[in-house]
C-alpha cells in the first residue's frame, strides 16, 4: 500500500516544491522524509550539497534516509534517467511499494542549457512512471529564471505546500504534448559570427572530416571523437528522415565547438527522442539519443524553416 499524498495512486506521482526560504523548503521536506521513513518506504534526497546538509541537520539523529551523492548524476538528462532508472528498478526488486525522493537540479543548467532540462521534466512523467514513486522537485523561486518557473510548471502536475496540501498546477501539459511543441533555441553567442564550416547536403563522412579539421585543440580527444559520432549520426539522419536540404553549420570557439543540422522537415514523430531508447522504430531516434549521451548540450528547434539539432561538445554555459 501506498502512503501520504500518494496513496491509491498507481505510477508516478510528480510534484514541485517552490519555496521562498529555506524554513519553507524544510517545512515541504521533513515531514514528506520522515512520513516515508516511519512507513518503511526507500527515502532518498539527491539535493544540492547546501540544501541536503540543510536538510541533514534538521533530521532527527539517526534518520534512515539515503543521501546521494553529487557528481555527475546531473551532467545530461539520459545520464539521469538511466541512474534514476536503475536505483528505482533495485528498490522495486527489494520489495518496496513506494519510493520517496526530494531532488534539485543544479543552478548552472537553469540557464543556456534548461532547455534539455526542460524536456527532461516533462519526459520523466511518462519514463517513470512504471515505478511506485513520489518525487518533489526543489526550485527556489528567488534564483530561478522566470521563464524556467513556467516550465516547471507545465511539467509537474502538482506543486507541494509548507500547509502540508498538495495543489494542482493549472498549466501542467502532458509529455507527448509538451515535448511535441514549437520551443526557443537560445542563440549561443558563436553562432552570432560567420561559421568556420558550412555544408549543405554533406556525406556522413565529409561531415565527420569536418568537424576533425575545425578542431584546435579546446576538446579532449575522446569528445572530439564522441561530437564526430554525434554530427555524423545527426547528419546521416536528417539525410535519412528529413527534407533536404540539409545544411550543416559547424563554430569552433576557444572553450567548446557547436555544430548545428537543419533540414525542411518536421522532425521526429518521437516525442521523446534523445531522452529515451529509440524503441518504437522512429525515425532518427538513435541517432538523437547516442547525441545526447556524448554531447554537453544538446538543443532541438522547429519553425517554418524546419528542423534543427544543435550539438555542444564543451561548455555549454553560455550567458544568457
Amino acid at each position: 500500500m501506498r502512503t501520504g499524498a500518494a496513496a491509491g495512486h498507481v505510477g508516478y506521482y510528480h510534484e514541485a516544491i517552490l519555496y521562498d526560504s529555506d524554513e519553507h523548503l524544510l517545512a515541504v521536506v521533513l515531514p514528506f522524509l520522515l512520513g516515508g521513513v516511519e512507513a518503511g518506504e526507500p527515502t532518498v534526497v539527491g539535493l544540492a550539497e547546501r540544501n541536503a546538509e540543510l536538510v541533514r541537520r534538521a533530521l532527527p539523529t539517526g534518520t534512515e534516509v539515503t543521501f546521494l551523492p553529487g557528481g555527475d548524476l546531473y551532467a545530461r538528462p539520459t545520464a539521469a534517467i538511466r541512474a534514476y532508472r536503475k536505483l528505482l528498478g533495485s528498490y522495486v526488486a527489494e520489495g518496496a511499494r513506494q519510493i520517496r525522493i526530494v531532488g534539485e537540479l543544479p543552478p548552472a543548467v537553469l540557464g543556456a542549457t534548461w532547455d534539455w532540462w526542460a524536456r527532461y521534466e516533462s519526459a520523466i512523467n511518462h519514463a517513470y512512471d512504471d515505478f511506485p514513486l513520489w518525487s518533489m522537485c526543489a526550485y527556489d523561486v528567488g534564483a530561478t529564471p522566470s521563464r524556467v518557473l513556467a516550465d516547471v510548471v507545465r511539467t509537474h502536475p502538482r506543486v507541494a505546500m509548507p500547509d502540508g496540501s498538495h495543489v494542482p498546477t493549472d498549466g501542467y501539459t502532458e509529455p507527448a504534448a509538451y515535448l511535441a511543441e514549437r520551443r526557443l533555441m537560445l542563440p549561443d553567442p558563436v553562432e552570432r559570427t560567420a561559421p568556420a564550416v558550412e555544408l549543405v547536403d554533406p556525406a556522413p563522412a565529409q561531415a565527420r572530416d569536418a568537424v576533425r579539421a575545425a578542431h584546435r585543440g579546446q576538446l579532449p580527444a575522446d569528445h572530439l571523437d564522441d561530437l564526430v559520432v554525434s554530427v555524423s549520426e545527426v547528419v546521416s539522419n536528417a539525410l535519412r528522415h528529413g527534407v533536404p536540404p540539409v545544411r550543416m553549420r559547424l563554430w569552433s570557439a576557444p572553450d567548446r565547438m557547436v555544430v548545428t543540422v537543419q533540414d525542411r522537415g518536421p522532425g521526429p514523430t518521437d516525442p521523446y527522442a534523445g531522452l529515451l531508447p529509440a524503441g518504437n522504430g522512429a525515425a532518427g531516434g538513435l541517432g538523437l539519443w547516442i547525441s545526447h549521451q556524448s554531447c554537453n548540450h544538446v538543443a532541438l528547434h522547429r519553425d517554418a524553416d524546419g528542423f534543427t539539432v544543435r550539438l555542444t561538445a564543451g561548455n555549454p554555459y553560455f550567458p544568457v
